[in-house]
């Protein structure tokens, strides 16, 4: 009899460990966003993109006439790769290969952080992503050829795409398809990534314009295109265009995403806020919290290891007191002073200024 008595008071025990358990994650995951994490490096140059790379828990970011890393988990600087610079970063986890979209762009070595060589390419490279399904890394340009598809193995061109307007932001849903947001068209592009070529587009039908950043849950099959005007998250289907909902989101987007392990899509922005949109279900959406970042932290990336969203932004150098350029000098930038959209973007002009990496997450 004592000994059913104390099996039992074990059942009891450890299912109401359970309970607080499921409550403590319950808790856990209502948790509110905010900036964990946070450093300041000073340096030159203009900025625009930044790439976390979960597997190799690096984070790229090109930087004047450099490409600088940094440790994802610490945000230490690891060193940089010379000579390089750009807009964007994409890796390969295969060939341990990285690659600046600037023209031309730079090749590199993830591991070494050795530039390995320079890649002569047409139009004018902007954005950059790998695609996973076809192991290629495809670069994007406003002016024509609009994408340029690479092989990161050996950095040999094995294709271009004309997409009739101005690309920004892609995601691709690992099933042959990608999505591109066409900024000056206010369209998403369709892809065959297999075909290479464009097989239909999505007007945003004036519910928003300049699409700046871009999400895809691809389980669900839903986009998230996040416009400049008015600011505004339009909600439609992948695969028939239709649109499923608005939402206000920030001003001054640049950049954003999908994380399918909160089920949350995210925009970034210049006014100094991050845009957290949750997906109840493929026809429910909701605004569920606009983060404070910094001002001008308009792109960022996903690290889909610890669902943290890293953000980068430059501002201006500290000046001494007293001298004629405290005298001169704003206390703050512009509030319309974006990266990639003024002088500010680094710094006045490209000038010294401190880059703010911020991870923000529970």
């Amino acid at each position: 009899m004592k000994r059913q008595l104390y099996i039992s008071q074990i059942l009891i025990a450890v299912a109401m460990g359970m309970m607080v358990s499921g409550l403590a994650s319950s808790v856990s995951a209502a948790e509110p966003y905010k900036i964990i994490n946070n450093s300041q490096t000073m340096g030159t140059g203009r900025i625009d993109y930044v790439y976390a790379d979960s597997e190799g828990r690096r984070v790229y970011v090109p930087r004047g006439n450099q490409v600088l890393v940094f440790d994802l988990d610490t945000l230490k600087s690891v060193g940089a790769i010379n000579d390089s610079g750009g807009h964007g970063v994409a890796v390969d986890p295969n060939s341990h290969h990285g690659f600046s979209s600037r023209k031309p762009i730079t090749m590199f070595d993830t591991t070494t952080l050795a530039k390995i060589k320079d890649i002569q390419v047409e139009g004018n490279p902007d954005g950059i992503l790998y695609e996973p399904l076809t192991q290629k890394v495809y670069v994007f340009s406003h002016s024509a050829p609009n994408v340029t598809v690479i092989d990161p193995k050996d950095g040999s061109i094995t294709g271009t795409i004309d997409l009739g307007g101005a690309p920004e932001q892609a995601a691709s849903d690992e099933q042959g398809h990608m999505y591109v947001d066409l900024e000056d068209e206010n369209k998403i592009a369709v892809v065959d990534v297999k075909a290479l070529k464009k097989t239909g587009e999505y007007s945003l039908e004036g519910k928003g314009a300049g699409p700046g950043g871009l999400g895809l849950d691809a389980k669900n099959r839903i986009l998230f295109a996040f416009c400049h005007e008015p600011a505004t998250c339009v909600v439609l289907g992948a695969d028939d265009g239709k649109i499923l909902a608005t939402l206000p989101i920030g001003s001054g987007t640049d950049g954003g995403g999908f994380n399918p392990h909160t089920m949350e899509a995210f925009s970034s922005q210049g006014d100094g806020t991050l845009t957290i949109i949750r997906e109840n279900s493929p026809t429910s959406f909701e605004v569920e919290q606009t983060v404070q970042t910094k001002p001008r932290a308009k792109t960022c990336s996903l690290d889909t290891k610890n669902d943290h969203i890293v953000l980068i932004a430059v501002e201006p150098s500290p000046t001494p007191a007293g001298t004629p350029e405290a005298a001169q000098a704003p206390a703050t930038p512009p509030a319309n002073a974006e990266q990639g959209r003024g002088g500010w973007r680094g710094g006045r002009g490209g000038g010294p200024g401190l880059l703010d990496i911020l991870v923000v997450g529970h």
